[in-house]
C-alpha cells in the first residue's frame, strides 16, 4: 500500500516552499489547513482509475490549527479526489475516517476544513479565485430546483391515469418546455465553463426525451432508448469523476425495474451492457474501455457469469482501452476450468495482529473452511454476511466451518 506513496511534506516559510514548487512541475500542491479536531492523518485518494480509493499521498499527525502540504502527481490530473481525515474528536477517542470530495485540475488548491462538518459549506472554504469546486457547486445549486420540478412532473405524467384529459396534456407540455429549458441551461453552463474540468460532468445531468405513452414498463423502455441522447462519448474527462458512475447506476436501475423475474434479469442485464458499450464504442477508446470496466465490476461483484461472458468480444478488441482486460480474460479462463474439488490457490498475507498467515500451512481444526473475500465498500459483501451469519450461528458448534475473512481493501482503516 505504501509503494509509490509520496512523502508527506510540512513546510514553514515561503523560502522553503519555492524550491519545492520548482520540483512539483505539473503536479499540484494541496494545502490543507486543519481545524476542529485535535489531530488527524490526511490522505488523498483518486476516486476513479486503477488507483481508485488508494492513497497517493498523505500527511500524518497533523495538529489542530496547523497546515499540511501534499503533492498530487500530474498523472492523476485532472480528477475527483477524496480527502480522508483519520481523526480523533477527543485525544482519547479511536480514529474515525471523515471524508470530503474535491476536484483538482490546473490550480493548486488551498482548503480550510473542519473534518467533523465536511458536508457543511460553512466548515469548508477554498482560496479566493478557486475555479473547479466553486463552479461545480454553483452549477449543482442552480440546477437542483429545476431537476426537482422535472421529477415532480415526471412522476405525475407516469402515474396519472386520465391520459387524454386537458390537465394531463398541459402537464405533458409543461414537462417538455422545462426539459428543453433545463438542457439549454446545461449547454450554456458548459460553454461558460468550457475551460474547466467539471464542465465535462454537466452533460451527465441531461434529461432525455420521454414520450410518456403506454404502460409504465413501456415508458421506462422509451427512457432507456433515449438515455444516451446528448452524450459526447469523445470526452474523456467525464470518466474521471464519480458522477458518471451514478449516471450509469441510474441506467441499470431502469433495467432493474423491468427485471421482474430471474429469467428477465438474465436477458435484460447483458443486453443493457451491450447497448451501452456499443454507444460508448463510437466515442473515445478510453470511454469505451471505461464502459466495459463498469459492467465488469458490476457483474463480477454479483458473480454474474452470463454478464461477464458478453464482455469477451470487447476485451478482445484492441481499440477497447479497458484496465480490466487481463482480469476479465483470467476470469473467463477460470470459468471454463472451475469445478468441484479444485484446490484453492495459496494465500499468504498478514493477519489482523500483524502476523504472517499462510493458507497452505494453516492448521484449520475444522472439517470445512470458508474463505470469505470482502471489501468494506461492497454492499453485496454486506448482504452476503447478513445471510451467512444466522446460518452460521444456527449450526452446532462442532459442525461450524472455520471462516477466514480476506480483505480486498488497501486502506488500513477500512480493513480494520
Amino acid at each position: 500500500m505504501k509503494n509509490g506513496k509520496l512523502a508527506s511534506i510540512f513546510i514553514i516559510g515561503w523560502m522553503v516552499l519555492f524550491p519545492f514548487l520548482a520540483q512539483a512541475q505539473e503536479s499540484r500542491i494541496l494545502i490543507v489547513h486543519l481545524r476542529g479536531v485535535p489531530e488527524s492523518k490526511i490522505s488523498v485518494m483518486p476516486l476513479t482509475g486503477a488507483r481508485a480509493f488508494k492513497p497517493i499521498t498523505d500527511a500524518s499527525a497533523v495538529k489542530n490549527g496547523s497546515t499540511a502540504y501534499l503533492v498530487v502527481p500530474k498523472e492523476f490530473l485532472p480528477g475527483e479526489f477524496m480527502l480522508q481525515f483519520d481523526s480523533r474528536k477527543d485525544p482519547s477517542d479511536n480514529t474515525a475516517p471523515l471524508q470530503k470530495n474535491i476536484f483538482i485540475n490546473n490550480q493548486d488548491l488551498d482548503i480550510r476544513i473542519n473534518p467533523l462538518y465536511a458536508g457543511n459549506a460553512d466548515s469548508v472554504s477554498f482560496q479566493p479565485g478557486e475555479l473547479e469546486n466553486n463552479a461545480f457547486a454553483q452549477f449543482s445549486k442552480q440546477h437542483e430546483k429545476m431537476k426537482l420540478q422535472l421529477a415532480v412532473l415526471h412522476d405525475f405524467l407516469v402515474n396519472y391515469e386520465a391520459k387524454q384529459s386537458g390537465f394531463y396534456l398541459q402537464g405533458l407540455k409543461e414537462f417538455e418546455q422545462q426539459r428543453i429549458a433545463f438542457n439549454q441551461s446545461i449547454d450554456t453552463a458548459r460553454k461558460k465553463d468550457k475551460n474547466l474540468f467539471v464542465s465535462s460532468l454537466y452533460q451527465l445531468n441531461y434529461v432525455p426525451q420521454t414520450p410518456f405513452t403506454g404502460t409504465e414498463p413501456e415508458i421506462i423502455r422509451d427512457i432507456i432508448r433515449h438515455y444516451f441522447d446528448g452524450m459526447d462519448f469523445r470526452d474523456t474527462l467525464m470518466i474521471k469523476a464519480t458522477q458518471i458512475i451514478k449516471w450509469m447506476d441510474a441506467y441499470m436501475n431502469l433495467h432493474g425495474r423491468l427485471s421482474t423475474t430471474v429469467a428477465l434479469r438474465d436477458s435484460i442485464f447483458p443486453a443493457a451492457a451491450v447497448s451501452a458499450i456499443e454507444k460508448a464504442k463510437k466515442g473515445h477508446p478510453l470511454v469505451y474501455g471505461w464502459m466495459v470496466d463498469y459492467f465488469y465490476r458490476g457483474f463480477e461483484s454479483n458473480n454474474y457469469l452470463a454478464g461477464i461472458k458478453v464482455l469477451e468480444p470487447y476485451t478482445n478488441d484492441p481499440n477497447c482501452l479497458t484496465t480490466k482486460r487481463l482480469q476479465i480474460d483470467k476470469r473467463l479462463k477460470g470459468m471454463e476450468s472451475l469445478s468441484v474439488g479444485t484446490k484453492a490457490p495459496n494465500i499468504v498475507l498478514k493477519d489482523a495482529a500483524g502476523n504472517l498467515f499462510d493458507l497452505s500451512k494453516a492448521q484449520m481444526g475444522a472439517a470445512q473452511t470458508l474463505l470469505l473475500f470482502y471489501s468494506a465498500g461492497c454492499s453485496h459483501c454486506t448482504d452476503l454476511i447478513k445471510e451467512l451469519k444466522p446460518w452460521f450461528d444456527g449450526l452446532p458448534a462442532s459442525t461450524r466451518p472455520l471462516v477466514i475473512a480476506i480483505s480486498l481493501d488497501d486502506n488500513e482503516t477500512y480493513i480494520k
